[in-house]
């Protein structure tokens, strides 16, 4: 088979796809998929979405470019600067209302939006870099700011140890460095109505990955400020009513009251008191927790102790629901309640 034919193969079998993902298949150089790449895009053969290093291909539907396969960058001032009025500018230029459909398009305003605004009032950046992609599939947009860093901002606001624990504290809800005006409700909710969305800051990046139900922390090479990205399919079925109505349920008033705390996030054991504790910081706030164990292998007696007798039964007007439990996890948690 021709090297031609087994890119496009490959595109059309992994799309989309990047440059280095197709080099690594075939085995053959970065450059020599250049050069096909190139005479495929002149072609109309395959559409490219992103730039440059960040650059995707796909094969497009019906064998014609895909006329909503748009991008766009620009970098803003943040003295002054109105998040709905941005977001209104880029709606219109790149057209998104007939791009997207309503429920999409109701989502990306709602996280946009949200996520300059956080940019704006706390990062300390004088300005910030916006990119907004869309492809036959996905759109996707970028907000980075060159700030305090959004963990190291955290860290500091409630004395903690290091920048890691502030992921845990981001991640809970109502947890906010400013809360005579904020509630600390905006990133929790965006990152839950996304279908990948990743926070960026220093040596740390924090994915959600929503159709797998999973969130990862990784250390990357150090990056200053923030970067909040954001993709969702464009004909998406997720309703922002129903990410709301999952976490303030009818139940408790259509009030903010329920969160899904992912135990494994920095290690796949834990056995202490004081590990516990930091686990359980702030979540006295919610009436629901959802603590989910997925990929946690091992638990020590004290910290079990310390959240299903200790924690619980000093607040018992909360409820408790563990989740994703291994046949080795439960038999401790039912030990200690």
């Amino acid at each position: 088979m021709k090297t031609q034919d087994r890119i496009l193969d490959f595109i059309r079998e992994k799309e989309p796809v990047s440059g280095n993902a197709i080099a690594g298949h075939l085995g053959i150089t970065r450059q020599a998929v250049n050069k096909h790449i190139q005479e495929f895009l002149r072609a109309g053969s395959i559409g490219m979405s992103g730039r440059t290093r960040g650059a995707l291909y796909y094969i497009p539907k019906n064998g014609a470019s895909d006329v909503w396969s748009k991008s766009m960058r620009r970098i803003y001032s943040l003295d002054g600067l109105a998040e709905d009025r941005v977001f209104s500018e880029i709606s219109l230029l790149l057209d998104l209302k007939k791009a997207l459909t309503a429920n999409s398009f109701e989502i990306i305003r709602y996280a946009f939006t949200e996520l300059l605004n956080n940019a704006i009032e706390h990062s300390g950046s004088n300005r910030c870099t916006i990119t907004m992609d869309i492809n036959h599939r996905d759109v996707a947009f970028t907000i980075r700011d060159f700030g305090i860093g959004v963990f190291a901002s955290i860290a500091g606001k409630f004395k903690l140890a290091d920048e890691t624990q502030a992921v845990g504290e981001l991640i809970k809800g109502k947890r906010t460095t400013m809360p005579d005006t904020h509630s600390g409700e905006g990133i929790f909710f965006t990152a839950k109505c996304g279908d990948k969305v990743a926070f960026r800051s220093h040596k740390i990046n924090l994915l959600f990955d929503n159709p797998s139900q999973d969130v990862f922390v990784e250390e990357k090479r150090i990056l200053s400020g923030t970067e909040a990205g954001f993709t969702i399919r464009r004909n998406s079925r997720r309703k922002l009513s129903a990410v709301f109505r999952e976490y303030a349920p009818e139940d408790y008033d259509y009030r903010f009251e329920k969160t899904r705390v992912y135990v494994r996030l920095f290690q796949s054991g834990y056995v202490s008191r004081s590990e516990a504790r930091r686990l359980l910081s702030g979540l006295e706030a919610f009436r629901e927790i959802i603590l989910d164990f997925k990929g946690v292998k091992s638990l020590g007696q004290s910290f079990t102790d310390e959240i299903f007798r200790v924690f619980a039964g000093s607040h018992p007007e909360l409820v408790i629901i563990p989740k994703n439990l291994s046949s080795t996890l439960k038999p401790m948690i039912d030990h200690v309640s």
